[in-house]
């Protein structure tokens, strides 16, 4: 089984699918961060580093499809390749961050791709307000995301938005985290522990 967790910058995808991970005992795929060597240069930079840094994070996240359709095994992952593709590359293209022939380049390796994967059998979505996502990121204080723009994060929360309002590729959970602290409250993650059994109920 398959289950991928998606949501904007901050609103808890990594932490939630590591603690999901240890509750289920199976194993996690998470968002090559730490590895990327796109990601100081682009929020320095974002014009000349955006195709660059979409096309690395859409090789990584097809080849952890690849994998997790392989390997036969029970995997929750962190961020869907259907994330980039609708929300972060058409963001900076209409920022004007992103050129016409790169997008279209973009988009063409894109749909090569999904013709040959599986959406995940739940997808989890982790909505949140501006507010939330802010105070998220300034509490973890990675360096490259202090550049950050409201504008940005608000700009990609619409999109997320719109591309869930749309989802029709599997099972879908939406989890509003605003009110939830899943990691120090027992109760909340248990809250969105039932959640999930309801709807993967038979799948394991």
């Amino acid at each position: 089984m398959h289950i991928a967790i998606a949501g904007n910058i901050g609103a808890g995808k990594t932490t939630l699918t590591q603690l999901l991970a240890k509750h289920y005992k199976i194993e996690a795929q998470l968002e090559d961060v730490v590895d990327n060597p796109y990601l100081d240069d682009f929020y320095n930079e974002m014009e000349r580093w955006s195709f660059n840094l979409q096309v690395y994070f859409l090789n990584s996240r097809f080849r952890q499809v690849v994998q997790i359709r392989k390997s036969g095994k029970n995997i929750i992952q962190d961020r869907t390749i259907y994330e980039d593709a609708n929300i972060f590359a058409p963001n900076l293209h209409a920022m004007g961050l992103m050129t016409n022939r790169d997008f279209d380049n973009y988009s063409s390796l894109f749909n090569l791709m999904e013709s040959t994967v599986q959406a995940p059998d739940l997808l989890i979505y982790l909505r949140s307000s501006i507010p939330n996502l802010v105070n998220q990121i300034h509490k973890r204080g990675r360096d490259y995301e202090n550049s950050i723009s409201i504008d940005y994060l608000s700009r990609l929360n619409e999109r997320y938005e719109a591309w869930i309002h749309g989802y029709e590729k599997g099972r879908l959970l939406i989890i509003d985290v605003d009110h939830l602290d899943f990691v120090e409250k027992a109760e909340d993650l248990g809250e969105i522990i039932e959640k999930i059994d309801s709807e993967i109920n038979g799948l394991f």
